[in-house]
């Protein structure tokens, strides 16, 4: 794969029988270290100032994201595992609990797919559960439509 991807992030989150779904799509950069996939990219959020530096970390058993700017948060996905971070907003921080129950990583030449399907607990009160796909693949490679 290259070093310049495009990232699809689509994600489906079910609160008390109602499904929402959201996809975004961002330009970012793609490394291979020690056997683990990296992509960063900038992430803009609506109705805040500044940006959120993104960092994923993706190896065979785990995801690990960072997100630091307006948003600051270190959330872990492995799989059968709970693991808690604090999740920093301008309007406050929020203690999340994640407990992740499913990781499936497809490879490709010139594309990787991650399917992450997890619970989340917000101080402590289960909130939702929720499925997140990241497609990313080489930006000359990449089909995208709207």
């Amino acid at each position: 794969m290259t070093k310049d991807v495009l990232i699809r992030i689509s994600g489906l989150q079910a609160i008390d029988g109602e499904t929402n779904d959201v996809e975004m799509i961002f330009a970012g950069n793609y490394y291979l270290k020690n056997g683990k996939h990296y992509v960063i990219y900038e992430e803009i959020m609506e109705g805040f100032e500044g940006q959120v530096h993104n960092t994923v970390k993706i190896g065979p058993d785990a995801v690990d994201i960072r997100k630091n700017g307006v948003i600051g948060a270190h959330m872990v996905f492995e799989l059968d595992k709970k693991s808690q971070t604090r999740y920093a907003t301008p309007i406050g921080e929020l203690l999340v609990e994640i407990g992740t129950n499913r990781i499936r990583i497809e490879e490709e030449e010139d594309q990787l797919k991650v399917l992450i399907g997890y619970s989340l607990d917000i101080n402590y009160q289960h909130v939702s559960d929720n499925q997140i796909v990241m497609d990313i693949c080489s930006k000359e490679k990449a089909e995208l439509s709207l």
